[in-house]
């Protein structure tokens, strides 16, 4: 029950699953305390979102699909934002009309939902960030933001994008440089584990908020059990999007295909013919995709491409994982993990057979790294998860 009158909250995100899914939980909760929750989403994504009892608010976006190959994102820095930007100048309008009429008392917006931020200073309404990644902490720009950017913003190109990124937020009366307004969010809920935040000690917590996972009840993905005789369960996934890696999964069919006791389960995406992996052995369960919590709350290990979604339920279910990582936040995650203990972080081109084989089992079988992983999931316990994400949403309207 809702401990004020209830409110309409309107939630905006891209059609990304590892964006759309941490945000899944926060909005069922809302919507079960009785707040009217609106979600602003591409129709790609609009059945997932529709299950929270949200209602849709479908606006058309120019972004890669969900499950689009990720060369479609191009490959420099420059590659990667402009999208971004493209979309949310475009998608602005659709949604101004989209609540015309319907103006919110709050907004929720995820980290690359630019018109979610802008929208809320439009309608002089509060808003909050949600952030699926690390957050930026005292000192982030000097140490990362300025060296990422130093080559790019002196490009032409670079230049043009930053000039269009001003000129766009000054249209809707935002005088902030995108850095600022991208990078600096007024309040923010941070909807991964402390744990996995670089330099924790210097984030702002007058700002951000570690809430840490947001799981729920992930029946409605599907059951997997555990084959009679495997006495140990391992998982390979390498996420939604970065999974068309034929090879490393034939390393992994090298490493683990009829070792004794163990039973593996290897999810290689939409993108990859299982023809590919050649002869499989009995033990081996080859799947495009997989309930991914339900089986690692069974597994002895996990290799992950260590995306945040990944990387929080390994943590969550106490699983040791072999961090292979494919892109963006990916890298710092595996390094995270491996400082944290309860990981190996192994490059792309190193992970071969034997390589990946002695990394697992290492893990698995070392009572240190279970001790670390059980101290990390009573940590993320404390952080309260979606219960104190909706408190926080609900302060927010209060206040």
């Amino acid at each position: 029950m809702t401990s004020h009158r209830p409110a309409h909250i309107a939630m905006f995100s891209i059609a990304a699953h590892g964006h759309v899914n941490p945000h899944l939980e926060v909005v069922r909760e809302l919507v079960a305390r009785g707040h009217r929750v609106t979600y602003a989403i591409p129709p790609a994504l609009a059945d997932k979102v529709a299950e929270t009892g949200a209602e849709l608010k479908l606006w058309n976006s120019t972004l890669p699909a969900p499950d689009a190959d990720p060369e479609d994102w191009g490959d420099t820095l420059l590659d990667n934002v402009e999208p971004f930007l493209d979309d949310a100048i475009q998608a602005l309008p659709q949604l101004i009309e989209a609540y015309e009429g319907d103006e919110p008392d709050l907004v929720l917006y995820d980290t690359t939902s630019y018109p979610g931020a802008v929208l809320a200073r439009r309608w002089g309404v509060g808003a909050i960030s949600l952030s699926t990644h690390m957050v930026a902490w005292e000192g982030y720009e000097e140490e990362v933001a300025e060296p990422m950017w130093r080559e790019p913003k002196r490009t032409e190109r670079g230049k043009a994008y930053f000039a269009r990124f001003r000129a766009w937020l000054e249209e809707n009366g935002i005088t902030e440089d995108p850095d600022d307004f991208y990078g600096r969010p007024g309040r923010s809920l941070v909807l991964v584990p402390r744990a996995l935040q670089p330099n924790a000690d210097r984030v702002d917590g007058r700002v951000y908020t570690f809430v840490g996972a947001c799981q729920g009840d992930r029946t409605a993905e599907g059951d997997w059990r555990r084959p009679a005789g495997a006495e140990k369960v391992l998982l390979v996934s390498l996420g939604s999007a970065f999974t068309k890696q034929p090879g490393f999964y034939r390393e992994c069919v090298k490493a683990f295909g009829d070792l004794p006791g163990w039973h593996m389960v290897l999810q290689i995406g939409k993108r990859v013919d299982p023809a590919e992996l050649g002869d499989v052995p009995a033990n081996v369960e080859v799947r495009d995709w997989v309930p991914q919590l339900a089986i690692l709350k069974q597994a002895d290990a996990f290799i992950t491409h260590a995306g945040a979604g990944g990387s929080q339920e390994g943590l969550a279910t106490a699983t040791p994982m072999v961090a292979v990582p494919q892109a963006v936040d990916q890298f710092g995650n595996a390094d995270m993990l491996q400082a944290l203990g309860v990981a190996r972080h192994v490059p792309m081109e190193e992970a071969s057979a034997e390589t990946l084989r002695e990394a697992v089992l290492a893990l698995a079988g070392d009572p240190e790294v279970a001790r670390r992983l059980a101290a990390i999931r009573a940590q993320m316990a404390e952080e309260g998860g979606t219960r104190r994400a909706a408190d926080l949403i609900e302060a927010e309207l209060r206040g």
